[in-house]
């Protein structure tokens, strides 16, 4: 487990992050969610040492202070997918995912017993063991994305934060990206936390939601809970209409050109 406890976070003189906390729990979905400017990529940047705090604390379950932990250590513990990072030339794809495995390496002799099995682990589970011995130039963004994933997961660590993961993507790369998020949870027990912008990929994968307002949490808890008419309208400043199905949560926001008919909100 992760905890966050209090944390403020600022750039130069303004705070843009005032005594957040939450909990990452082993096996589950932490989704981020708020409006743009609300804290959630900057409270990921910090988590992931990008970001010093000014106040606060990110402790491991054994009490362990996150943020004073060795690099090495805490490249050992802590895996990062940012929201965008260059295209390698020169490079396969297995290359790239082999940069994962660099806290794992002997000092001495740069050996790594269990490099070979954790990256063929990790083209597994992103499907893109078929793309392994091609260029990484050649490939599309949604591969790309992909192959940046499994490099994270090369890195075998408990913990994966994930920033926005699904931007620039088509539809079938941003399911496929989910599907394996929610899968190293549920049948890895890895503890994630990830930033997203579409409410209903949140409601469709995450455990947990803490909404962000300004920098502050407004409300954290399951979908259902989080994900109310009232808090996202407040939150957005925007009319937003949710229906729940089967459990299952929809969002839809309302703007002048997409009011919807008295009959429609009828049928929902």
């Amino acid at each position: 487990m992760l905890s966050v406890s209090e944390l403020a976070i600022s750039y130069g003189s303004r705070r843009v992050v005032e005594a957040v906390s939450f909990d990452l729990e082993p096996g589950t979905v932490t989704a981020l969610i708020g409006p743009n400017g609300s804290g959630k990529s900057t409270l990921l940047r910090t988590i992931a040492r990008l970001h010093a705090p000014d106040a606060g604390a990110v402790t491991l379950e054994d009490g362990a202070d996150l943020l004073a932990l060795s690099p090495r250590a805490f490249a050992r513990t802590i895996a990062l997918l940012a929201q965008s990072r260059p295209v390698p030339g020169g490079l396969t794809v297995r290359e790239v995912v082999t940069f994962g495995r660099h806290p794992h390496r002997s000092r001495w002799t740069g050996q790594d017993p269990r490099g070979t099995a954790a990256v063929e682990k990790a083209l597994a589970l992103t499907r893109t063991a078929e793309l392994a011995d091609r260029p990484v130039a050649a490939l599309s963004g949604g591969q790309i994305q992909r192959v940046w994933l499994a490099s994270c997961l090369a890195q075998d660590t408990g913990v994966l934060l994930l920033d926005e993961p699904t931007t620039y993507l088509d539809l079938r790369y941003q399911v496929e990206i989910l599907d394996v998020v929610r899968d190293l949870a549920t049948d890895h027990g890895v503890t994630v936390g990830v930033v997203l912008h579409d409410l209903d990929q949140a409601a469709a994968i995450a455990d947990h939601v803490v909404l962000l307002e300004n920098g502050a949490v407004m409300a954290q808890g399951t979908p259902v809970d989080v994900l109310t008419a009232e808090n996202l309208s407040r939150a957005y400043g925007v009319r937003v209409d949710v229906t729940v199905r089967d459990g299952a949560v929809h969002t839809r926001a309302v703007g002048r050109h997409n009011t919807p008919s008295t009959a429609a909100l009828s049928a929902s």
